[in-house]
């Protein structure tokens, strides 16, 4: 099947779990297709289209990569093939793209521009963790990274708790993985007794799975160990 002339939004795995788990095959007959990708990391990206298929022709495709190094001021040129007629993927580290991503760039430019967007489907530990927390799924916030300092992290843990508490939704944040274990003990002594904690980590991984929901005066007492471990944390207060 020919591509339509589209900037694709292509999800990645989130674990080293197999594919066929995590992402529909028609993924891949897209993939194949495309000879521009916007990329975070180009080695990453290689490795990753080699473990879609073996034999995947990575000396065709041309790699733009859009991280905290990119001039801002050249994505837009990402877009070239794209304005003229040329399919063009966004393609993430991990999950997916433009959703706590650099990759919604390229695709506000797109938008801007009227060019089609196809977004295709795959995992984001976003949701994902909010489905198996048992928390509010019709009112929810993403607030990417708290602060680092303690009493700045924890002042913050404490307006979200209050917004959580008046507003019935449900706040998700995450941390740098080496820091988890961290998080875990200011989410435990900073909050209510009562405040939901949730903590998944290893979504998608068929050995390390975890998605664990207590109040928070039982993570003060409970056995764990998140060092290093991709997690998402969720809280929800009522």
């Amino acid at each position: 099947m020919e591509l339509k002339v589209a900037l694709y939004l292509i999800p990645v795995s989130i674990s080293d779990a197999p594919l066929r788990d995590a992402l529909p095959a028609g993924n891949l007959d897209i993939l194949k297709q495309l000879r521009y990708l916007i990329v975070e990391n180009v080695r990453t990206a290689r490795r990753f289209l080699k473990r879609c298929d073996p034999g995947f022709d990575i000396g065709a495709v041309t790699f733009y990569e859009l991280n905290r190094h990119t001039d801002l001021s050249e994505v837009s040129s990402y877009l070239e093939p794209l304005r003229r007629g040329e399919p063009v993927g966004v393609m993430s580290e991990a999950g997916c793209p433009a959703v706590a991503d650099p990759g919604a760039l390229p695709v506000s430019i797109a938008q801007k521009e009227g060019l089609r967007v196809v977004p295709l489907v795959g995992p984001s530990s976003i949701l994902m963790a909010l489905m198996a927390s048992g928390f509010n799924g019709q009112g929810f916030s993403f607030n990417g990274y708290l602060p680092v300092d303690e009493k700045e992290r924890e002042k913050r843990l404490r307006e979200l708790e209050n917004l959580s508490r008046k507003h019935d939704m449900t706040q998700i944040f995450i941390e740098t993985p080496y820091r988890n274990n961290r998080m875990v003990e200011s989410l435990a002594k900073t909050l209510r007794g009562d405040t939901l904690i949730c903590v998944a980590a290893d979504i998608t991984d068929p050995e390390h799975e975890s998605i664990k929901t207590l109040p928070a005066s039982r993570w003060k007492n409970a056995k764990y160990d998140y060092n290093k471990r991709p997690a998402i944390f969720l809280i929800y207060s009522r």
